[in-house]
């Protein structure tokens, strides 16, 4: 915890070191806060315009914890995210917001009100999961830009041309709606006639779409683009629709700062942070959903940038106005650039049923609900790639399981343990993670005179949590190319520690309602080398401590797949990765049979990437919080999710170096986060 305030407080820092008028208004802010400190978050959202005051009676936060409350309120204050309401941001502020942003807002409204009216929200029909996905403005008479991962969502390119994405029924269809207010029910549609261009991943993160006019009704006027010099702290405000976003390590802090409401439009003000040729920064708060957003200039109402991308405490990103207007024009006279030198065509609406009725590659996107087992084959000795094939579950395995004996060795048969290796990947060094907070509670263990933390076992090491006993994290090297398949052997308690320090079988652990014994580290994946080396990591991996309870079943889906998937992108002649897994412990877990049951698991993974031959590194979370009910647990499905790796951290309490540094969600798109139905959602790079 107070590393997060640590962050929010240097970024604060940041802030009203470059602002003057903000600082002096925050220094009496810090100075009512230390005279009346808040209690809890609970209590900011019970009263979330009082900054000062508490409930009679109530007991002070903990010092890290009202450190963390004092700067969300402070944070607020700085960079607050105003409603959008009747066309023009609510600036009806109460003490607790900043008077100084009042006044600026006020002063600009003649600039924002144009450009609030040029903003909607893309929606969409047909999609699998989503009824809208992000941003989008009027760039010229008729036509919207937004970002190309959001364009991606509804529509993709087909040799020349672009076409809406189909999925097992009807073609998907997209329109904007301008409206999509606090409070007001009434919607301000318009079509999306023509996707005019998606850029090239090579290309700035963006798109353009031409809406259909009814002729009943008049669109807003675009807004003007920028091209001139932007310069760092020009005054700015970002308008779009930020939605809730589970990558927010700090949930809290995200509720504290928009309010807990999300899906409507929404201006938030802020400051311009590094100028490039077709990038600009900026520190606006925004979340999932600001995708495409409009960041407008408070002096001129011009955009200064497209919102794409955010760092969560750090910055956001955004297509500069100059880019923008490059390629509109390039775009309106049909000569976009591409690599091949040739200009790709626009389908409109009415193109699609001829396009789709002589198309055999239609693009569809299907969901099968099938429980699989994803097994590695043998080892192709011609020199091939390793195969990979669909095989039945093993009966047992991490599925509804009756009472059984738990084995139990002696501490010397553990003496040939190497555990996980740091240098598996060669040069490339990745080391186990470091334990950043609640580092009173990592289970030690004595062994020869020594003291532990780290449990070590065949290809693959645990780390446990003394309090909640089960296992923090399990980290495995994988060797692909020498992978075996084996019987499933009986569960085992380790000897090295105490039992009562294991999750024992007749507590939490049984047939439903019970829960099953979910492994971190999963039973395929120490299960290679030689023989008597394979039969090690198997029987090792059904040790209690690479355990944790979980949903009946659990390891299903895209989240049983990840570590063979990403095999397949490993560099081909070694087929080597390494995977850390855990559960994100939180002091709100609920208690079922007196143990506290994680409901979010972590996993991130490493590998040399068979392409570009450098070390790459991503991270995934799965939820089971969708099927959670406050009387007991539902059991279903659960839900797998692509997340920057510094989210991992933040939550999980670890740290993974210069893992988050190579991820490729470092800088987040804010596009809605869908949860990932198929592996080529996966982005290694």
């Amino acid at each position: 915890m107070s590393q997060l305030s640590d962050r929010i407080k240097e970024q604060n820092r940041r802030i009203t070191e470059r602002d003057p008028e903000l600082a002096h208004e925050i220094d009496e802010t810090r100075r009512e806060l230390r005279e009346t400190p808040p209690r809890t978050m609970a209590h900011i959202r019970a009263e979330p315009r009082t900054p000062t005051g508490a409930l009679e009676g109530a007991a002070p936060p903990p010092p890290d914890r009202g450190e963390l409350i004092a700067e969300t309120i402070v944070r607020r204050k700085l960079r607050p995210v105003l409603a959008i309401k009747k066309g023009t941001a609510d600036l009806v502020l109460n003490p607790a917001d900043s008077q100084a942003w009042k006044t600026r807002l006020t002063r600009a409204k003649p600039v924002l009100i144009p450009a609030i009216r040029a903003v909607g929200r893309v929606e969409v029909r047909n999609h699998p999961d989503f009824s809208w996905i992000g941003t989008a403005w009027l760039v010229a008479e008729d036509i919207v830009v937004t970002n190309r991962h959001v364009a991606r969502e509804f529509a993709r390119r087909k040799g020349e041309q672009f076409v809406f994405l189909q999925t097992m029924g009807p073609t998907m269809e997209a329109w904007i709606d301008f409206l999509e207010e606090f409070d007001n029910t009434a919607s301000l549609e318009f079509g999306f006639e023509q996707v005019l261009h998606i850029e090239d991943d090579e290309g700035p993160d963006m798109a353009f779409i031409r809406v259909r006019s009814d002729g009943a009704r008049t669109l807003a006027s675009p807004i003007e683009l920028a091209t001139g010099a932007a310069k760092d702290g020009d005054q700015v405000a970002v308008i779009g629709y930020p939605a809730a976003d589970s990558r927010i390590p700090e949930p809290d802090l995200m509720r504290e700062i928009f309010g807990d409401h999300y899906d409507k439009k929404r201006l938030a003000p802020g400051e311009l942070m590094k100028i490039e040729a077709s990038v600009v920064q900026h520190d606006c708060s925004t979340l999932g959903g600001n995708s495409g957003s409009a960041v407008v200039s408070l002096d001129t109402g011009k955009a200064v940038g497209l919102h794409f991308a955010g760092r969560f405490l750090e910055a956001n990103f955004a297509v500069s106005g100059s880019a923008i207007a490059q390629r509109l024009e390039q775009v309106r006279r049909g000569r976009v650039p591409r690599q091949s030198g040739e200009a790709p065509t626009s389908v409109t609406s009415t193109d699609r049923a001829a396009t789709q009725a002589t198309s055999d590659d239609r693009a569809v996107t299907v969901t099968i609900p099938l429980r699989v087992t994803v097994q590695l084959g043998a080892p192709d000795t011609s020199g091939a790639r390793t195969v990979m094939r669909v095989a039945q579950p093993a009966a047992g395995d991490d599925a509804s399981e009756d009472v059984e004996e738990l084995e139990e060795g002696r501490p010397e048969d553990y003496e040939d343990r190497e555990g996980y290796l740091a240098d598996f990947l060669g040069d490339d060094k990745v080391p186990l993670p470091t334990v950043n907070t609640d580092k009173d509670d990592v289970l030690t263990y004595t062994l020869h005179g020594n003291m532990h933390t780290v449990l070590p076992y065949e290809h693959f090491s645990v780390l446990m949590s003394e309090s909640r006993r089960m296992c923090r994290y399990s980290a495995v090297n994988i060797d692909g190319r020498l992978s075996k398949r084996m019987k499933r052997p009986g569960w085992r308690t380790d000897p090295r520690i105490p039992k009562e320090a294991q999750i024992n079988q007749g507590e939490c652990y049984g047939n439903p309602p019970k829960f099953a014994r979910g492994h971190m580290t999963r039973r395929e994946d120490p299960i290679w080398g030689k023989p008597t080396v394979a039969e090690r990591g198997n029987s090792d991996s059904m040790h209690v401590t690479n355990t944790v309870p979980q949903m009946q079943p659990f390891n299903a889906g895209i989240w049983l797949g990840l570590e063979n998937y990403a095999l397949e992108n490993a560099r081909e002649d070694d087929m080597k990765i390494c995977v850390f897994t855990g559960p994100f412990l939180r002091d709100d877990d609920p208690e079922r049979y007196g143990v506290r049951v994680p409901i979010e698991f972590w996993k991130v993974i490493a590998f040399i990437h068979d392409d570009t031959g450098k070390l790459c590194a991503t991270g995934y979370s799965m939820s089971q919080k969708n099927f959670l009910q406050e009387e007991e647990f539902v059991f279903g499905q659960h839900e797998t999710t692509q997340l920057p790796i510094r989210t991992i951290e933040a939550r999980s309490g670890l740290s993974f170096g210069r893992l988050a540094d190579l991820a490729p969600l470092r800088d987040v798109q804010e596009a809605r986060v869908a949860p990932l139905t198929r592996f080529e959602q996966i982005r290694f790079v």
